[in-house]
C-alpha cells in the first residue's frame, strides 16, 4: 500500500510516517526531543499469509526468522536498536513493571524473568519499551520535568481497573512524576462503533465510571452495548490530573481499517500482532 492510500487512515493527532516501511507517530510526542516512539503497522514485513506481512509475534504460528526480520524492519524505520527492546507480557492485568538497561533483550533474545505484566516504564535512556495489539488501547506516558516514560496495555480489564491511572502511579513512586507534567497518547485500537460488548462488562464499566455512563456506552437495546474505550482512557487520564491539553486522542480504528492494522475482531482471531515502542535518547 502506498502513501497516498495511508493518508486516508491519518487521523488528527496521528501521522503516517514513512522511512523505509510506514508506522504511526503522534506529532505530540515528536515534539519532545528527548523521545523517540511509533506505532506498527501490518504493512512491510515479510510474513505471509493472515500474518501478512509485518506481524510482531512469536506466538501466532509464524516462523522465528520471520519475526526477527520484521522487528529488524520497523526498528530501522523507527531509529531504535532491536537489542534494545523489553517485550511486556500482556495478561489484560494492571500490572506495571520498572525496567532497566538490565532489562534490554528480554522477550525477544532472551527469556522475560517476569509474567503478567502490561505496562512498562523507565528513566532511563536507550530502553525501548514494547508492548502488543491488535484491538487493544496503546497508552503513551511522557513525564517531561522528571524524563521518564511509561507505555501500558489498557483492553477493556486494563481500562475498567484504570491502568493508565496505576501507570501515572508507578511512576511517580519511581520517578516523581506529576500528572501535570505528563504528555499522554491514546493510540490506534477499537473505536466504539466496532467495539460491542456484553451487559456484564457494561456493569462493570458502569460501576467504574459511575458519572460517565453516558460518555462511554451507547445501549443498543438487546442486551449489548457498544464501549468507548478512547473516552474512557482520556477520563482516567483527566481524573488522574492530566491537563486536558495534554492529552492526545486518536481517531484511527484498528477494527475499521483491517488492511493496515491487525484486528482480532475484524479477522476473526486470524491475524498478526502490532507493536508500540517508546524510548528515551
Amino acid at each position: 500500500m502506498n502513501e497516498v492510500m495511508l493518508n486516508k487512515y491519518e487521523g488528527s493527532s496521528t501521522k503516517i510516517n514513512f522511512h523505509g516501511i510506514p508506522y504511526i507517530s503522534f506529532p505530540a510526542l515528536e515534539r519532545l526531543f528527548w523521545i523517540r516512539h511509533g506505532f506498527s503497522t501490518r504493512l512491510g514485513g515479510v510474513s505471509s499469509k493472515h500474518l501478512a506481512s509485518l506481524n510482531l509475534a512469536f506466538h501466532r504460528g509464524d516462523l522465528e526468522q520471520n519475526v526477527h526480520q520484521n522487528f529488524e524492519r520497523i526498528a530501522d524505520a523507527i531509529g531504535f536498536e532491536v537489542k534494545n527492546l523489553v517485550l511486556s507480557h500482556q495478561t489484560h492485568t494492571t500490572n506495571i513493571r520498572q525496567v532497566t538497561k538490565e532489562d534490554c533483550g528480554k522477550g525477544i533474545f532472551k527469556e522475560r524473568d517476569f509474567e503478567n505484566i502490561d505496562g512498562l516504564i523507565t528513566n532511563e535512556k536507550n530502553v525501548v519499551l514494547a508492548t502488543s495489539y491488535a484491538d487493544c488501547v496503546p497508552l503513551y506516558l511522557a513525564d517531561r520535568k522528571n524524563h521518564a516514560i511509561g507505555l501500558s496495555h489498557s483492553g477493556w480489564r486494563g481500562t475498567v481497573g484504570k491502568i493508565g491511572q496505576k501507570t501515572i502511579q508507578k511512576m511517580k513512586e519511581a520517578y516523581g512524576t506529576e500528572p501535570e507534567d505528563l504528555i499522554v497518547c491514546i493510540g490506534p485500537s477499537i473505536c466504539q462503533d466496532c467495539y460491542e460488548i456484553s451487559e456484564d462488562v457494561a456493569e462493570e464499566f458502569k460501576a467504574s465510571f459511575p458519572n460517565d455512563v453516558d460518555a462511554i456506552l451507547r445501549d443498543k437495546g438487546n442486551g449489548k452495548y457498544h464501549l468507548n474505550l478512547w473516552k474512557c482512557n482520556e477520563l482516567i487520564f483527566l481524573e488522574a490530573g492530566v491537563l486536558p491539553e495534554n492529552i492526545h486522542v486518536t481517531d484511527l480504528c484498528t477494527c475499521c481499517n483491517p488492511e493496515v492494522l491487525f484486528s482480532h475482531r475484524a479477522l476473526h482471531g486470524m491475524r498478526g500482532t502490532l507493536m508500540a515502542f517508546l524510548e528515551i535518547i
